[in-house]
């Protein structure tokens, strides 16, 4: 299972930083109930084996001005690879798109949008998306509102796995 080789000081390191990447090093160590040399050695290390990708902040879009979000369901006229993966990168360099996932069933993928205002993205969805090169079908859903964006996994449920399994 995957995160089996790490040990429970690593799982709790990786749940504090998940809740609040800015703390320092001497505070996390504080948490996790270890001294802070190790404690960055260990951070170090999760970062090289890729269980830490990166520190974000989390910025709220809409009082940035950005008042339009979007899901975009994404059919293509061909699922051969390479098509999948001009497509993804096609995604890449459009700043609107925030998230893009290849998806298995109706659609082969869904987009998170954010926009400043209907009518940048509408521009957005007629010149680019639904333009683009294999692009077969687009439905959109304007959020209205969200009720929950956690991030990263569920710790605990992880925890309560692995003690079942032990």
């Amino acid at each position: 299972m995957p995160g089996t080789k790490l040990d429970e000081i690593d799982r709790m390191i990786l749940a504090e930083l998940q809740a609040d990447g800015r703390m320092t090093n001497v505070e996390l160590a504080k948490r996790v109930g270890i001294s802070a040399p190790p404690c960055l050695r260990r951070v170090r290390t999760l970062e090289e084996q890729g269980f830490i990708q990166g520190y974000h902040a989390d910025v709220n879009s809409r009082e940035l001005g950005f008042e339009v979000q979007v899901f975009a369901m994404v059919g293509l006229v061909s699922q051969a690879e390479a098509d999948l993966s001009a497509f993804e990168n096609l995604c890449q360099g459009w700043p609107l798109v925030r998230e893009c996932h290849m998806l298995n069933g109706e659609v082969d993928f869904i987009l998170k949008c954010v926009a400043p205002d209907l009518r940048t993205f509408q521009r957005f969805l007629t010149e680019e998306l639904t333009s683009a090169e294999n692009v077969a079908s687009v439905k959109t859903s304007l959020v209205i509102r969200g009720a929950k964006d956690d991030p990263g996994v569920p710790f605990d449920v992880l925890e309560a796995r692995l003690s079942q399994e032990a």
